[in-house]
C-alpha cells in the first residue's frame, strides 16, 4: 500500500469538535490510494491507460473526492456516513455534536468550487499527479494521485467568489482567498507541494509544519 513518509497529520480543535479524527482522515486518503491503485493495476493488465489518463481533471477531481469521502465515513467508527451520489453535504454527523461535512477537492494549487455558495463545515482536498513512485515534478504532470494537503473549518457565504455571467455553464462558488486562509490545515505531504522548490510557499511551509508526525 501507498505510504507517504514526509506527511504530516495535525489535530486541531475545530476539526475535533465536528467530530473528525486523524484516524479517520488517516483511513480516507489509504483508502482513495487503495481503491485508485486497484483500478489502474486492472487497468493496466488488460493494456490500458491509468484512470487519470482516461477521464477529465474535473471528472477525476469528483471522482477522488467520492473515494476519500468513502474511506473516511468508513473509518469513522460510525461517526459518519456517506450522503448519496450528488447529495450536499458529503458527509453526514451521526453522533452528538457532530458536524455534517461538505467535501471539495482541487488539483495542484487551485481554488476548489461549486455550483452554489452553501456556508457550512468543508474539507478541502488537493492533490498533484506524480509517478507511481511519488515523484512529483513542478510543472509536469504525471499520471498518478498523490493528496499533498487537506484543509477543514467553517465557511460562510462570504468566503466564496460566485459568478453567475452570461455565457457561463451555470452558477459557480469558487472558495476565494480569504476563505482558503480560514481553513486550518489538517494534512501536508511536503514532498509533494505542487510548487517550485525554490518557491516562498515551499518555505513557509516548511517553517510552519515541523518533520514531527503527529500519527503514524
Amino acid at each position: 500500500m501507498r505510504q507517504s513518509p514526509n506527511s504530516i497529520f495535525i489535530d486541531t480543535t475545530t476539526l475535533r469538535d465536528a467530530g473528525l479524527t486523524l484516524e479517520a482522515l488517516k483511513g480516507g486518503i489509504d483508502y482513495t490510494y487503495h481503491i485508485l491503485d486497484m483500478i489502474d493495476t486492472t487497468l493496466i493488465a488488460n493494456d490500458s491507460y491509468r484512470l487519470s489518463q482516461m477521464m477529465e481533471l474535473a471528472n477525476l477531481s469528483t471522482f477522488v473526492g467520492n473515494l476519500l469521502g468513502a474511506g473516511i465515513a468508513n473509518s469513522s467508527n460510525g461517526a459518519f456516513n456517506r450522503n448519496g451520489p450528488h447529495k450536499y453535504p458529503d458527509l453526514l454527523a451521526q453522533i452528538e455534536g457532530g458536524q455534517d461535512v461538505e467535501i471539495k477537492v482541487a488539483l495542484e494549487d487551485n481554488k476548489p468550487k461549486g455550483h452554489l455558495a452553501k456556508p457550512g463545515y468543508y474539507l478541502i482536498c488537493r492533490y498533484t499527479l506524480g509517478d507511481e513512485l511519488g515523484n512529483v515534478v513542478f510543472r509536469q504532470r504525471a499520471d498518478v494521485v498523490w493528496i499533498w494537503e487537506l484543509r477543514f473549518g467553517l465557511l460562510t457565504d462570504e468566503d466564496f467568489n460566485k459568478s453567475n455571467t452570461e455565457g457561463d455553464s451555470g452558477k459557480t462558488a469558487v472558495v476565494n482567498k480569504k476563505g482558503m486562509k480560514k481553513l486550518e490545515i489538517v494534512y501536508i505531504d511536503r514532498d509533494r507541494m505542487p510548487f517550485s522548490s525554490r518557491s516562498r510557499v515551499i518555505r513557509e511551509y516548511h517553517v510552519l509544519y515541523s518533520p514531527k508526525l503527529d500519527m503514524p
